[in-house]
């Protein structure tokens, strides 16, 4: 391995491959600016909850204090007159809703996640569940108020306990439309048959979210028919769509706004709620009410992820290579939603097996619904997986990047499906080399620098591409300029930014010329902001939008006299220097602007719609990344510390290195909380969450995060739009198991259960 390292001669070049050079309007690898950085630095962005809308009213929330039971008595009357108190809502006198169907992103999107009827019900399924709305002319006012609600329970035995769960764990039916356990041969005998083999148990505790924006609505009625939301949503269509449902509208009668949203990590991927109860209470006081929820509030209200018990055991010949592969566990979900977080999916596409049995169980409890978080199933899958890898490179005295790339698969190892693209041994050379991995010596407990025990530790990250049927139009102004549209959303990743940049290399216009509207359900349909499939999915619709555009384009130019591009067919042309001009002769052809003036029109658009990602059936698409990490520990406290980490990343191609590095980090930060610090406590005698602040759920400050480098391959995947991959979810996976194995490295401690706090090495 480290010769390997030591001669390797190919390295691949920072530019990304394929990227045109010397073309005017060549933006698509350029490390641009974010377009909405100056709007949101000097304030002028304007939030879900900033919105000015006269006549607006407040809404709080009334949390219920048991884990299940009914409610028996509600008495309002201190709060009804309370000063300023317009309305107070509970199951007694609300308006009839409809459950929101199930999340769903295929055919009719929608958002739904949890089948609890909000409010329409005595019935309390976990302690946070909502059983009030207090509204009032300011927010102060119906926050004081909220808390003179007295409720007396009928309370019921609720099983919260997630260990005392677990006795009654089952198999679900389906994971993301999976197997939930797939097998090959005799995983179990060839474990015990093998020379070398660990056998391990690892634990994750349920996380939160924690946007630095806090979910809040805005609601405003029209007519008794219409309704109008600006949201902290990450999926505009679906969201909209399951407020319809909900309150049964016609599905184009509820435009949802989320121009700007301050992170999700999945938390805002589906309404929750505080959704229905404020456009409740908007309809019910025929005012426009905003809903803010506090931070306690999103921890009691919205889901997080949850926790995992997972057993990783595998078995190695001499040299490595491995002989079975089990991975095998259980994760927690609410009494009323149905989501199996996919833990056990990266074993599926990672490592050649001989044998192998891979899957899961679920259990139900009285908490508030999980969902999804950033790289669901990934993230804390890849702690287990490369956590007892790690183990077994020691186990044999193997170098753990060794050992990896010695187990390279040719073809998916479940599927057997061919890659799309693999450059995972790339990431690894690459990152290796920045890192000096060749200079860390292979026994744990060996670096020592004062008081403070020094560890390296690696491990491999994965996770797939989706891609979501997404439509986008076009429109082309007699100007020169253009406006491209999708019911997307913007979290700070930089789809704006990349979109528009997308856009104005294929139209051949300055950038300066091109705008990129977005978060508002009217438009033409996006898929949700998750899964890392944002930008490939948007990217193949503007293609397909601006293809049919030069269709109309060519047609028009064609109809004039003595046209330049008479008889050309639109394969023989291209958009570029703002005009059409063929490709054999690239000086014959004609202004956007004088085609249209000759036409006479203002403007001309095209809209398209994408097919169904039939590609991710055929081949197996994934991202990679080879992270590495450098801790110190105390050696009297066993306080730890961040050295220094790299992550070198195989995505496809690279379509703005300044904010994908940025997103690159960002995964890499969330990592190192995830490793240690975060996890949310559950009491469980009452199911309330004991630390929902961030005074007490601690995410990583300045002063835990390291210098964060970032390598990426650049190879494109000639399967995905533009070569590109999402590039949002694969930065977290695989940082809490890097960090664990140089925890390990440095101390001599495997630590099997997250967080990694300092009590756990004394």
């Amino acid at each position: 391995m480290r010769k390997a390292m030591e001669t390797i001669a190919h390295v691949m070049p920072d530019r990304v491959r394929g990227e045109r050079e010397g073309e005017q309007h060549s933006y698509i690898g350029k490390p641009l600016d974010r377009l909405d950085a100056r709007d949101k630095v000097m304030g002028r962005a304007k939030f879900s909850a900033e919105y000015p809308v006269d006549g607006l009213l407040y809404a709080a929330l009334v949390y219920s204090t048991i884990a299940k039971g009914t409610i028996e008595n509600i008495d309002t009357s201190a709060t009804e007159t309370s000063p300023g108190v317009v309305m107070v809502i509970t199951h007694e006198n609300a308006s009839k809703m409809r459950v929101p169907k199930p999340f769903n992103v295929e055919g009719d999107p929608s958002s739904g996640t949890s089948e609890v009827p909000i409010l329409n019900t005595r019935q309390v399924s976990w302690n946070g569940q909502p059983i009030g709305v207090v509204i009032a002319d300011t927010e102060d006012r119906a926050w004081e108020a909220a808390l003179l609600v007295r409720v007396t329970y009928n309370p019921e035995p609720a099983m919260i306990s997630f260990e005392e769960s677990i006795a009654y764990a089952r198999k679900p039916q389906q994971i993301l439309g999976e197997e939930p356990e797939v097998m090959r041969g005799n995983p179990d005998e060839q474990l015990r048959s093998a020379p070398h083999r660990v056998d391990l148990q690892f634990e994750t505790p349920p996380y939160n979210h924690n946007a630095i924006e806090p979910h809040a609505t805005i609601a405003k009625w029209e007519n008794d028919d219409k309704v109008t939301m600006w949201d902290t949503s990450q999926f505009t269509v679906g969201a909209s769509n399951s407020i319809a449902d909900s309150f049964g509208l016609k599905k184009g009668n509820v435009r949802l706004l989320a121009p700007y949203v301050g992170g999700g990590f999945g938390g805002k991927g589906g309404i929750w709620a505080y959704n229905q109860l404020c456009v409740l209470a908007a309809k019910m006081t025929g005012k426009p009410v905003r809903l803010v929820l506090t931070r306690a509030g999103v921890f009691r209200s919205v889901g997080g992820r949850t926790p995992s018990r997972q057993r990783v055991a595998i078995g190695a010949d001499g040299h490595g290579k491995i002989l079975s592969f089990i991975h095998e566990g259980v994760t927690a979900q609410s009494t009323d939603n149905d989501f199996p977080e996919q833990f056990s999916f990266p074993p599926r596409h990672l490592y050649a097996m001989n044998s192998f049995r891979i899957g899961q169980k679920v259990t139900s409890v009285n908490r508030i619904a999980n969902t999804y978080m950033r790289a669901p199933g990934e993230s804390i899958g890849t702690f287990a997986v490369e956590s007892a890898l790690d183990a077994l490179a020691y186990e044999m005295k193997m170098d753990p990047i060794e050992l990896r790339l010695y187990n390279e698969p040719e073809k998916d190892p479940v599927s057997g499906n061919e890659f799309s693209s693999r450059h995972l041994r790339e990431a690894y050379l690459r990152g290796a080399e920045k890192f000096a991995w060749k200079t860390r010596p292979i026994e744990a407990r060996s670096q020592r620098k004062g008081g403070w025990l020094i560890g390296q530790g690696v491990a491999t990250g994965t996770y797939p591409v989706y891609r979501m049927i997404t439509a986008a139009r076009i429109r082309l102004h007699a100007d020169g300029t253009a406006v491209v549209q999708s019911a997307a959303q913007e979290m700070g990743m930089g789809t704006a930014t990349v979109q528009t940049q997308h856009a104005a290399e294929l139209l051949g216009l300055p950038i300066s010329q091109v705008r990129f509207e977005y978060g508002d359900s009217t438009l033409p349909a996006a898929g949700v902001a998750g899964g890392s499939s944002q930008t490939v999915s948007i990217a193949l619709a503007v293609q397909e939008a601006a293809t049919k555009l030069l269709k109309v384009l060519l047609s028009l130019a064609q109809k004039g006299e003595n046209s330049l591009l008479a008889g050309v067919s639109v394969e023989e042309v291209q958009a570029e220097n703002e005009g059409i001009f063929r490709k054999d002769r690239p000086m014959v052809g004609e202004s956007f602007a004088a085609i249209l003036k000759r036409s006479g029109k203002d403007f001309i658009e095209a809209e398209s719609k994408t097919e169904a990602p039939m590609e991710t059936l055929k081949y197996s698409m994934h991202s990679y990344a080879a992270q590495f990490a450098e801790v110190r520990v105390n050696d009297r406290t066993g306080e730890i510390r961040m050295n220094r980490f790299l992550g070198s990343f195989d995505t496809g191609r690279i379509l703005n290195p300044k904010t994908a590095i940025s997103q690159f980090r960002g995964g890499i930060v969330m990592g190192i909380g995830m490793a240690l610090t975060e996890e949310t406590l559950f009491d469980d005698r009452t199911g309330r969450i004991m630390n929902a602040t961030l005074a007490e759920y601690h995410v990583p400050v300045q002063a835990d995060v390291p210098q964060i480098e970032v390598l990426y391959t650049g190879i494109a995947d000639p399967k995905t739009p533009l070569g590109a991959h999402g590039i949002g979810e694969i930065g977290i996976t695989g940082v809490a198991a890097a960090i664990a194995n140089a925890v390990f490295h440095a101390t001599g401690k495997r630590v099997m259960n997250l967080p990694i706090t300092l009590d756990k090495l004394l």
